[in-house]
């Protein structure tokens, strides 16, 4: 299953919920959510172990528009556009979306 969180770890539980039941699943990080991934971040911390197995991904446009660079990004966290959100839907779907 592909899970996406669309919310700053700041602004809502989504992304401790999903991980509560991300399990060997794959999490995609999109519009605010991509906050997450900063490497200086609390929440990056909790990303560390899902990451390490390579199974979280921080959506690239939603990273330019918000002036986060990959440098900036948690090791382990790879960056993909639009085409690679689409491959991870059909490789890894259903998706599911915590708002």
């Amino acid at each position: 299953m592909l899970h996406t969180v669309n919310k700053s770890p700041w602004q809502a539980p989504s992304l401790e919920a999903c991980l509560a039941h991300l399990g060997d699943e794959r999490l995609l990080l999109i519009e605010d959510g991509v906050y997450a991934a900063l490497a200086a971040s609390d929440a990056a911390a909790r990303l560390d172990d899902p990451a390490r197995d390579g199974r979280i991904y921080a959506l690239g446009p939603d990273l330019e528009a918000r002036g986060i660079g990959t440098d900036q990004l948690a090791a382990g966290v790879e960056v993909v556009d639009y085409a690679g959100f689409v491959q991870l839907v059909a490789a890894h779907g259903p998706h599911q979306a915590w708002l």
